[in-house]
């Protein structure tokens, strides 16, 4: 999954160099964080967050399809 999150955020900055996503398990639930350049960061967010929701809607259903739970949390 780690790679599927690492291709679209790829896609949506301009700087792939700082790109950096950690994963970390708890209690059962996979958490990602994604850390991006301070400039890129409206871009992987959106307006209203309606990128970010998008990608937690996209991973909700194929960690449900995997019978996984899984966060992602956006850190500046």
């Amino acid at each position: 999954m780690k790679e599927v999150l690492q291709t679209i955020i790829e896609a949506l900055v301009d700087d792939k160099s700082q790109i950096e996503i950690n994963e970390s398990e708890k209690d059962g639930e996979t958490l990602f964080e994604v850390k991006v350049a301070k400039e890129d960061m409206g871009r992987v967010i959106g307006k209203e967050g309606r990128i970010a929701k998008s990608i937690r809607v996209l991973f909700k259903s194929i960690s449900a399809k995997e019978q996984k739970k899984v966060s992602i949390e956006f850190i500046d």
